[in-house]
């Protein structure tokens, strides 16, 4: 932490004293609770137990937690209050614990983790803009990924992202986690394994057809796609007039389309109605 190489960007901060370009120094989070509107086998019947960081190493033009990717929300804790955490999510009824955008803490999460390890499965949603040798270290902690990935095209990766290289990078790391075995209940819910999520963006189905693609060619027939259509327009994307309307109907069917033509069965698609601000949380902190 005193010379952080912890993602790609290897901003080199010494994040003991200062922030790195996550924009964080210590363990901080924005909130915690039972999140239900994730994947039907990820929030099943209770829903997720999910803790959102701060800061981010992506600077997505149109994120839509924008305060909290840019750790203007947040309190600091420390790795035991966090295991305590994994353990009042656990004693509520939490299906899982899924770690959302926790790249940049990952030695903070194994200390955590170290103290206590949840009996319930643990998600790890990324941006994917990661490391294998991170993603190596909180490996044995984790049973389930969630990845996104948000582009295939340099260009747009370099215009809504800042980082010209995402799809490279974002590629080597879903094929580390594409290595997690599938493995699901009786009843539908997910205990381990993968599912690559990809939201479908204002203009840029040529470009999803080419995500779409690579998944279908390079991830295991274990592996899930979730195809969003929840895009909403958020963020600081006032120099980004094609992203000031929703996916029309249209954009959104070519790519379910494509993806049945490319023969990708294990798959979900979301309905339009939800590309909408009620499924943005409430920050606590």
């Amino acid at each position: 932490m005193k010379n952080c190489t912890l993602c790609p960007v290897e901003c080199g901060a010494n994040r003991l004293t200062g922030v790195g370009a996550c924009g964080v120094s210590g363990l901080r989070i924005a909130k915690y609770y039972l999140h239900p509107f994730e994947e039907p086998c990820i929030s099943f019947r209770k829903g997720s137990g999910t803790i959102f960081f701060s800061g981010c190493n992506l600077r997505c033009a149109f994120c839509q937690n924008y305060e909290v990717s840019r750790a203007e929300r947040g309190k600091e804790i420390t790795p035991a209050e966090l295991a305590d955490i994994f353990k009042e999510l656990e004693d509520v009824g939490a299906e899982n614990v899924s770690l959302v955008t926790p790249a940049h803490f990952v030695p903070y999460l194994v200390r955590a983790f170290e103290i206590y390890k949840p009996t319930i499965p643990v998600v790890y949603n990324t941006g994917s803009y990661e490391k294998v040798e991170t993603l190596k270290r909180i490996d044995p902690y984790v049973d389930i990924y969630l990845p996104d990935m948000k582009f295939y095209s340099p260009a747009l990766s370099k215009r809504y992202l800042g980082k010209e290289d995402y799809f490279d990078v974002a590629s080597e790391a879903i094929a580390f986690m594409s290595q997690k075995p599938l493995k699901t209940r009786d009843d539908g819910k997910m205990l381990s394994g993968l599912i690559v999520r990809h939201l479908v963006m204002p203009l840029c189905v040529s470009d999803t057809k080419s995500v779409l693609k690579w998944f279908a060619r390079e991830m295991p027939k274990s592996a899930y796609l979730s195809l969003m259509s929840q895009y909403t327009p958020f963020g600081k994307i006032e120099n980004f007039p094609e992203l000031s309307r929703k996916v029309t109907a249209r954009e959104y069917e070519t790519a379910a389309q494509t993806a049945f033509d490319l023969g990708i069965e294990n798959l979900f698609l979301q309905e339009r109605s939800s590309g909408s601000k009620a499924y943005i949380p409430e920050w606590d902190f």
